[in-house]
């Protein structure tokens, strides 16, 4: 690993953040800051608003709304006072009527009075706690981006957002799978426990070395891959609703906030027995999916 990416991981949220904003930073953001949450961005005119929120509602294990930032507002209330979403994360995406036209640093000169930002959970959340059980958690240890793949899930509708679920994959050994559910299980507001475990063909993945979005990963002989909901789902929609602009973070490129991973944690009486797809005959713990900013209170 090399020491520019070394010194960024022991770095606080805040200068995460002014490295993005002076330029300094372009990679992805996975192990930097390790505690704080981090986020996905979308970024819409005031038209698109309300009904991309009900998707996302419609969605919430891979669309977990954090924040609705006001219309106009560049700087997150809740999870990030004094931060700037149009130049804190290391990469943007810049879609005009569904298309991607470009990626970019920053967006200030793309910005208006009439554009509202979303503040969406990133499964990057519950890796700190992955690693704190002594799991494995490869692209951080390959220092690689996450692999991301779009699935033949079907996201639930609105009139003009709909298209696949995009999933992200970690793989690994046997005996740490039902503990990898349960961790992740307790982080609803970050995607929560995983939504497929095993074959990828089942959930229509043909190439596991040839991720839609990151980077492939070393699947090491009697590893699992195990496939969380992701935050990059929101663009799959984009690019069937088409929308005169959108913009959101570049896969895997995140705005790291100043809030705890562990205010996001549910307590065991907040949560409720489930089945994984491929582990159907076993019984796991799954927190209920939250859909609404964390109130003040629970990140004390």
């Amino acid at each position: 690993m090399n020491s520019t990416v070394q010194s960024s991981k022991s770095r606080s949220p805040r200068d995460v953040r002014l490295r993005c904003r002076s330029g300094g930073l372009d990679q992805p953001t996975s192990g930097l800051a390790m505690g704080y949450v981090q986020t996905n961005l979308v970024i819409l005119p005031s038209r698109w608003a309300a009904e991309f929120l009900v998707f996302c509602q419609q969605n919430p294990k891979p669309c977990p709304v954090l924040e609705v930032l006001d219309q106009g507002n560049p700087e997150p209330q809740q999870f990030a006072p004094a931060a700037d979403i149009r130049t804190d994360l290391p990469r943007y995406r810049v879609f005009r009527d569904g298309e991607l036209v470009e990626e970019r640093p920053d967006i200030k000169s793309l910005w208006t009075d009439d554009l509202v930002g979303f503040l969406i959970g990133c499964s990057f959340s519950f890796e700190e706690a992955m690693l704190k059980a002594g799991l494995t958690v490869r692209h951080i240890e390959e220092n690689k981006n996450v692999p991301m793949y779009r699935t033949t899930l079907n996201c639930q509708p609105t009139d003009r957002f709909s298209g696949p679920m995009v999933v992200s994959m970690r793989p690994l050994p046997a005996d740490q799978i039902a503990r990898a559910v349960d961790i992740t299980g307790r982080y609803a507001q970050v995607h929560g426990a995983p939504l497929h475990i095993g074959e990828p063909a089942e959930i229509g993945i043909k190439d596991l070395a040839t991720p839609d979005y990151g980077e492939a990963v070393t699947i090491h002989p009697g590893e699992t891959p195990v496939f969380w909901a992701c935050g990059v789902t929101p663009q799959a929609a984009i690019t069937q609703a088409k929308p005169e602009l959108a913009i959101t973070h570049a896969p895997g490129c995140m705005l790291v906030t100043d809030v705890k991973n562990e205010s996001l944690l549910l307590q065991p009486q907040d949560r409720t027995e489930f089945c994984v797809s491929g582990l159907e005959s076993q019984s796991f713990k799954r927190s209920h999916p939250v859909q609404t900013e964390a109130s003040p209170e629970s990140r004390r």
